[in-house]
C-alpha cells in the first residue's frame, strides 16, 4: 500500500531569524488528499521549529522520538539530533521510516535523513520535499539578488515551487524565531 506523503519544506536562516515553512499539500500517488496539512511545528517550549516531508505516519512518528529526544536533552538541538540518528540506525522499525526532518533552533539548521544521517547545511538553508529542490533555487537567487527578509523568502520560494511541483499547494504554514 502507498504512503501518504507530505512534501515541500523550506528554511532560510538570515540576519536575526530562522524562519521555516511548509506546504500544506498531502499527497497519495497522484492523488491529493488533503490540502490543509500543518506540517511545520514548534517544538520544546517554543524554542525549536521543525517540519518533514516524507511519509506522513513516519514523519509523525519522528516528531514524536524527536520530541522525546529534547526532552531528555532539555532542548539541546545538535545532541538531540544525534541521538535521533543513532536511534534511527539501530532500530528496526525506525530504519524503514520514509521521511526528513527540518529543524531548527537559535544556533543551528539541520536536516535529519531517512538514513540517520544529520547535516547542517552551509550557508543555513534547507529545502526537502519533492519541490524542495525548486525552493532551493528559488531561495538562493533571493537571497544574493535581494533585500527580502528570511520569511518573505520563504514564502516567495514556496510560491515558485507550487508553480512548478504538483505535490506542493500555495496553502502555507510558517513558523519563526527570533536569534
Amino acid at each position: 500500500m502507498e504512503q501518504y506523503r507530505g512534501t515541500t519544506i523550506l528554511s532560510v536562516r538570515q540576519a536575526q531569524k530562522v524562519v521555516i515553512g511548509g506546504d500544506g499539500q498531502v499527497s497519495m500517488g497522484n492523488t491529493i488528499m488533503k490540502g490543509n496539512a500543518r506540517k511545520v511545528r514548534r517544538l520544546y517550549k517554543d524554542r525549536i521549529i521543525a517540519g518533514f516531508a516524507g511519509g506522513t505516519a513516519d514523519a509523525f512518528t519522528l516528531f514524536e522520538r524527536f520530541e522525546a529526544k529534547l526532552e531528555k536533552h532539555q532542548g539541546n538541538l545538535m545532541r538531540s539530533a544525534v541521538e535521533l540518528a543513532k536511534d534511527w540506525r539501530t532500530d528496526r522499525i525506525l530504519r524503514r521510516l520514509e521521511a526528513l526532518l527540518a529543524v531548527a533552533d537559535k544556533t543551528a539548521s539541520l536536516i535529519i535523513t531517512g538514513s540517520g544521517d544529520v547535516i547542517e547545511p552551509e550557508g543555513g538553508l534547507i529545502a526537502i520535499g519533492s519541490g524542495g529542490p525548486y525552493a532551493e533555487a528559488a531561495a538562493r537567487a533571493l537571497l544574493d539578488n535581494t533585500s527580502l527578509s528570511a520569511r518573505e523568502i520563504v514564502e516567495k520560494s514556496l510560491s515558485i515551487a507550487d508553480d512548478i511541483c504538483i505535490y506542493t499547494n500555495h496553502n502555507l504554514t510558517i513558523e519563526e524565531l527570533e536569534i
